[in-house]
């Protein structure tokens, strides 16, 4: 018997997205995902810029590139021009309607379009705001233009990615732009819940720096606290040893035998009993201080056999191992495929007939929340969302 669907948890939430590229728009697609309606407000100059980002030149061309069809599925656009005093009005009867506002323009530019937080408060009291920016609303760095490749040097990302003959590395895809989009829903999530319970409003601040620089947890305690300044170490696990990227006699495994028990049931694995003895690797610290010699150790034994071979003894015994994939053979994998990650929209776009896309990175109540339909053309719900407006009653 099929279960019966979940109730999306922010139906009945409305989002004005306003925001461009990935941060802001990643944001409203966890919202959208959640049932949230949310309406992409757009410039009339050719909308959101990921429009004509991506892989594919015609969909550029299109205005619907693959950078802007990853993350404004469930979407409905309007095009508004803000410069406009008709504009401005349009998107006052839209604030009157909503709920939240979702915006990561440069500081500033709200106000002076007359359009920031305190003239929204006053047309919607209970409004939550939401601005997301590379550094923030205050500060020396307030205004400075900011991409993901920016916050990655900033926030010291850059300086410990890759090894020390390589870094500092770029991180290999916008993981500043999406700490900070995560961070924006969270925040919004939350301000929803006292909202719902005092019917008070919200601004929230959100900075990529600052949530770069929150979300390395361990970094940041081993040097504020323990005064140890981290330094860039490859594919290995600072906090334990062998606990890294090993190679085998096919392709690459990551092991993470991070605990004692782990380590000598390793050792007993590969038929090498006398490396728990070994005064070198004995003890946790004397690991981590012999890692390369530790290394060589087990890529010899290693070698006999593949890494998916290996991936299921290891495992089987407890000690956790698993492949190095491309991302094309991490979305193939039985894992992703069982648990519905990836999901078809329809399109209907030149020979598209669908499209695939990331679902909700989570279950709810044992199912997962599916974009029901695909990602919009530029304006293409302006009547309808006019049509609602004028037929909704006013607030008093």
């Amino acid at each position: 018997m099929e279960a019966s669907p979940v109730k999306p948890l922010l139906e009945g939430i409305r989002v004005l997205d306003l925001s461009n590229v990935l941060a802001g728009p990643f944001c409203g697609y966890q919202l959208a995902l959640l049932g949230a309606d949310v309406i992409k407000v757009e410039s009339p100059d050719g909308g959101d810029l990921a429009r004509q980002l991506g892989a594919d030149a015609a969909l550029n061309r299109d205005g619907m590139g693959a950078s802007f069809l990853a993350q404004n599925a469930d979407k409905r656009s309007i095009v508004v021009d803000l410069k406009s005093a008709e504009g401005r009005q349009t998107f006052l009867r839209l604030v009157e309607s909503a709920d939240v506002v979702l915006e990561n323009f440069r500081p500033g530019v709200m106000k002076r379009l007359g359009l920031d937080h305190e003239a929204l408060r006053a047309v919607k009291p209970g409004l939550i705001y939401c601005a997301i920016s590379g550094f923030g609303q205050d500060g020396p760095l307030a205004r400075a233009p900011a991409y993901d490749q920016i916050i990655q040097g900033r926030s010291g990302v850059m300086s410990i990615t890759g090894s020390a003959d390589s870094a500092p590395l770029r991180v290999g895809y916008p993981v500043c732009d999406t700490f900070g989009g995560l961070t924006a829903a969270f925040a919004i999530c939350a301000a929803l819940v006292r909202r719902m319970q005092s019917g008070e409003g919200a601004f929230l601040d959100v900075s990529m720096l600052d949530a770069s620089l929150a979300s390395m947890g361990w970094i940041v305690s081993n040097l504020l606290v323990a005064g140890q300044q981290p330094v860039p170490m490859g594919n290995d696990n600072f906090t334990a040893s062998p606990s890294g990227t090993f190679r085998t006699g096919g392709g690459l495994l990551n092991i993470a035998a991070n605990k004692q028990d782990q380590f000598e049931t390793l050792c007993d694995l590969l038929g090498a009993p006398g490396l728990k003895t070994d005064v070198r690797f004995a003890g946790r610290e004397d690991r981590k201080r012999h890692r390369e010699a530790l290394r060589e150790a087990l890529e010899e034994r290693l070698a006999a056999d593949d890494a998916a071979v290996w991936e299921a003894k290891l495992n089987a015994a407890g000690v956790p191992a698993g492949q190095v994939l491309g991302v094309d053979d991490a979305l193939a994998q039985p894992q992703v495929a069982d648990r519905g990650l990836v999901a078809r929209v329809p399109f209907g776009q030149g020979e598209r007939a669908e499209l695939q896309l990331t679902a909700s990175p989570f279950l709810v109540d044992g199912q997962r929340r599916q974009p029901r339909r695909r990602p919009p053309r530029l304006g293409e719900h302006g009547d309808e969302i006019l049509r609602e407006l004028s037929a909704a009653p006013p607030i008093p």
